[in-house]
């Protein structure tokens, strides 16, 4: 048994090798975000129509390949097209002069993944090429966060200053985001040292830790992507006032925003109090005299010639 299974394995891989085969062809140096991607898919033996290949997208998120040209279905539109319109709006299927193009005019990081041809005739052989699978290269910008601040301390404080009084600790955090993980590193203004870590910790700082820091993020693959951000760390003295430290100035902002909600609902509460008082001093409206019928000689009515005594009402 174990014999003919063997055999039939070769004999499929003998007809797969002995007929046409389909393959992606792509870029074959590193990919950057924003760069320009073609991939053309091809016919090993120059056999096969491509009229009848299409395009296909692996996704990540659903586990299926979805088809990227611009039909669906049959002949209209289907979901492979909307598919395309919502998800890959930059992508474009190109046929000419008999050859299948895949454009990205501008690749981004969702752009990755696998790539396949795949022919609309299921009866082929071969009627699938192996996956290609694009990879995209990436590396955010820098942000440095002072370490273990709550969210109001991350959105209200300024990126490029610290202010803070002498004998604090301060630990700087450096992150980013990118396709591979990056290596930090941290230096000073004027000094010597680096700390090849994201981390920069200062214990009981002083007057003269003053100065500007600047922490490195290199993405380890391709070592033209690097980005910086400094930050400008002052060291105020003891007799400082407290509103001069960052922490202060935060505490002085959210002081001044919740005053001033406060004042709002109070004047939101008095209009309303206002207005429910003068209008129960008004009190129903009689509206008796509109269901009395006017007659034309009756004292109510207008001037006229006619006497007749039918209500005009």
């Amino acid at each position: 048994m174990k014999i003919s299974v063997v055999f039939t394995a070769v004999i499929l891989a003998i007809l797969r090798d002995s007929t046409a085969s389909l393959f992606v062809q792509g870029p074959t140096e590193s990919v950057m975000e924003g760069d320009r991607v073609t991939l053309e898919c091809l016919d090993s033996e120059s056999e096969m129509n491509m009229t009848s290949v299409h395009f296909e997208k692996m996704s990540r998120h659903m586990d299926m390949w979805h088809r990227l040209d611009g039909y669906g279905y049959g002949n209209g539109y289907g979901y492979g097209y909307a598919f395309r319109r919502c998800f890959w709006y930059d992508a474009d299927v190109m046929r000419e002069d008999g050859r299948l193009l895949l454009t990205i005019t501008r690749v981004q990081s969702w752009s990755a993944g696998m790539y396949r041809c795949m022919s609309d005739n299921i009866t082929d052989l071969d009627n699938s090429s192996l996956p290609f699978k694009l990879t995209v290269h990436y590396l955010r910008e820098v942000t440095v966060n002072r370490a273990s601040s709550n969210m109001f301390y991350r959105y209200l404080a300024p990126e490029d200053e610290l202010r803070v009084p002498q004998g604090d600790d301060v630990e700087l955090d450096c992150s980013t985001t990118a396709s591979e993980t990056p290596t930090y590193s941290w230096l000073k203004e004027g000094e010597d040292w680096i700390i090849p870590s994201s981390k920069l910790k200062l214990k009981h700082v002083s007057v003269e830790n003053s100065g500007k820091y600047t922490c490195t993020a290199q993405h380890p693959t391709v070592s033209s992507l690097i980005k910086k951000r400094t930050i400008k760390l002052t060291v105020l003295p003891k007799e400082a006032p407290w509103y001069e430290s960052t922490t202060g100035q935060i505490y002085l902002i959210m002081g001044a925003a919740v005053t001033v909600l406060f004042v709002m609902i109070i004047a939101m509460m008095v209009f309303l109090c206002h207005r429910s008082r003068r209008n129960k001093s008004k009190g129903p409206i009689d509206d008796q005299s509109q269901k009395k019928p006017i007659y034309k000689n009756s004292v109510e009515s207008l001037n006229s010639t006619a006497g007749d005594k039918q209500p005009l009402v």
